[in-house]
């Protein structure tokens, strides 16, 4: 079983093989001759192989940033046990709310639009999380930025920012038109073949209709799909923590909304 101490150094070297260091970081390993393998990454790097097309208009994308946040605070592990992960590591999620107009009710990163008085990414990232969840922005150390990925549908470039919880806080629902829940997932349980699913939704009339299709993940009485799915997964393939899957365990969300109990794996 890895150690949380090795967890970290993945994430580490992940941010510095594909993103930016924080500058803190990256001067303190400067030096620091890392002879850990390199996980394949089929070829493909960070490219989640998407386009981002701007919408009639040629509006340029919205840059967002948010906040994928490691830590070791559950007291309870999880219940799958894999040798590439600690059963005690978890990742911080909150779940949207049923009435927000976009994306009602999806699982998702804290985050959101950067402002004007974001420094950065990494501050746009940990500012929201702390409007979303109460956490205490002190308590995280910012690893580094990723590129960022397109979320096509809203129009959105989002820059996924990692971060590890030094010192915990608790995380609460602070405003119930935002979000509905805020939980925390093992990262073994993410890892778990038997979570693991592909989500296919349908969307236009019939004739013109086009399916859509992400990787998912049922874990913690929730299911994880669409954009934040497809990063999750990236994530963990690029660390060399994800095992095989079956990719063609396939469950029609179509006429799915989160209002309803999750899906059942055997329903596609």
């Amino acid at each position: 079983m890895m150690q949380i101490d090795g967890a970290l150094a993945d994430l580490r070297r992940l941010v510095g093989r594909y993103g930016t260091l924080d500058p803190a970081l990256a001067a303190r390993y400067a030096q620091v001759r890392d002879e850990h393998p390199v996980p394949d990454d089929d070829g493909r790097g960070w490219d989640f192989g998407i386009t981002l097309v701007p919408p009639p208009g040629g509006e340029a994308p919205v840059e967002s940033a948010v906040l994928v946040l490691f830590g070791a605070l559950d007291d309870q592990p999880a219940h799958f046990h894999s040798s590439a992960v600690p059963e005690d590591l978890d990742l911080l999620l909150t779940q949207r709310s049923l009435s927000l107009r976009q994306h009602p009710g999806q699982i998702a990163f804290p985050g959101g639009r950067k402002d004007p008085e974001d420094v950065d990414h990494a501050a746009c990232a940990v500012r929201e999380a702390e409007e979303e969840t109460g956490l205490d922005p002190d308590g995280v150390r910012v690893i580094g930025t990723l590129p960022p990925a397109p979320l096509t549908v809203s129009n959105f470039q989002v820059f996924p920012v990692l971060g590890w919880w030094d010192r915990p806080s608790d995380v609460f629902v602070v405003d119930e038109g935002e979000a509905a829940r805020v939980f925390r997932v093992p990262v073994a349980d993410l890892v778990d073949p038997a979570n693991r699913i592909t989500t296919s939704l349908t969307r236009g009339a019939e004739g013109n209709a086009q399916c859509f299709r992400s990787p998912g993940f049922l874990v913690s009485g929730a299911l994880v799909w669409g954009f934040t799915a497809i990063l999750i997964d990236r994530i963990l393939d690029l660390l060399g923590w994800s095992q095989d899957w079956d990719r063609q365990r396939i469950v029609d969300i179509t006429d799915w909304d989160a209002s309803m109990p999750v899906p059942r794996a055997d329903s596609g």
